[in-house]
């Protein structure tokens, strides 16, 4: 049986840490600082889990935990800007390490100190970064010659109540980071920056028309390991018509990307949180097959189910399936890789065969 600590049981820290353990294959601990977030674990009643308070911001809480518990890998389900520590202490104790950053900085970091490791560094292992990543890179090796490649992913409510039309369905320091920060791409087959909120577009699915927009983190490394080989690459989130536009109005106009701790106070006082969702994947590579341009697609909904005899909402499961997926291939692998993983480097067909990437089927 394998061991693994997981920091975080938030909404989806709560779920991986049910997925794992259900499966008799792992022993999980699970830490947290949030006594009612630990209650509500509790209250899960999943076997071969052990809950304890720890404080995932503390280098000697951490060392005391990891020198008197054996384990064979940490997952980082904890704000992005805990990771760096998280992954300084899995180099330390040689662990294999997971975590669910959509920060650009904070998987760099990553890929510098696993430099070496005889351990897998894995970051960016949810949706979007994550998945996203490893269907795009399937789609692609179906081109001789690739031209464009489009990554759009929305999390959204089925029946949004607000002038938003969203719904708090994950981490709201992760979605304002996301909003806020830099974006990057591929344009004329040049590695770029790209400003958030912006590239505005609109797509319809299924008969419902979707915007979409530049947002932060969510390419992960795919233009990077890219690069020239594609002409036009980006990643855009996909909203009901008119998010947009009030998001630019509270973070740019009312200047709150340079506020953000109150503009974190603002959403989660007003927007609703929601198990009530949908996920949209859409995924579109064009490009030359046999000297023709042609166009192959990926596009699915996923929506809330009962797991563990609770319902989740389709956020959680899709994000903590993902990494389970991975985790799981990598920690069952008798031959493990080492060092820093991409999710690009990961075969969709290994992923959707794994047991907890069926859900994509």
């Amino acid at each position: 049986m394998k061991k693994v600590l997981m920091l975080g049981a938030g909404k989806v820290g709560s779920l991986i840490a049910c997925l794992l353990s259900e499966t008799g294959d792992y022993q999980v601990y699970v830490g947290d600082s949030d006594e009612e977030t630990i209650k509500r674990v509790e209250e899960l009643a999943c076997s071969n889990l052990t809950i304890q308070a720890l404080d995932a911001t503390s280098r000697p809480a951490l060392e005391r935990f990891l020198e008197s518990h054996t384990v064979d890998a940490v997952f980082s389900c904890l704000p992005y800007y805990c990771n760096f520590l998280v992954a300084e202490m899995a180099l330390k104790y040689r662990l294999h390490y997971f975590d669910l950053t959509e920060d650009v900085e904070v998987a760099r970091h990553i890929a510098r100190i696993s430099a070496g490791a005889d351990t897998a560094f894995v970051p960016q292992c949810g949706l979007a970064p994550g998945f996203i990543s490893i269907i795009a890179h399937e789609l692609m090796t179906h081109f001789q010659q690739l031209d464009t490649v489009k990554l759009r992913v929305g999390a959204l409510p089925i029946n949004p109540s607000n002038a938003l039309k969203y719904s708090l369905t994950w981490s709201t320091d992760g979605l304002i980071n996301e909003y806020g920060n830099l974006c990057h791409g591929v344009e004329d087959g040049i590695a770029t920056v790209l400003l958030p909120l912006e590239g505005y577009e609109t797509i319809e699915v299924d008969g419902l028309l979707y915007e979409g927009f530049n947002t932060s983190g969510g390419i992960g490394t795919l233009a990077e390991t890219y690069g020239n080989r594609v002409r036009t690459m980006n990643y855009k989130t996909l909203r009901y018509p008119g998010h947009c536009e009030k998001v630019h109005f509270l973070m740019q106009d009312l200047k709150l990307n340079q506020d953000r701790d109150t503009l974190k106070r603002i959403l989660e006082n007003a927007v609703p949180k929601t198990l009530q969702d949908v996920v949209l994947i859409y995924v579109s590579v064009t490009g030359k097959q046999g000297g023709e341009l042609f166009e192959e697609n990926y596009v699915k909904k996923f929506y809330a189910r009962k797991i563990v005899n609770r319902r989740w909402a389709a956020i959680q499961v899709t994000t903590a399936s993902s990494l389970c997926a991975v985790a799981d291939m990598i920690l069952q692998s008798a031959f493990p890789p080492k060092g820093f993983v991409t999710q690009e480097s990961i075969r969709y067909a290994d992923f959707i065969e794994n047991r907890f990437g069926q859900i994509y089927h």
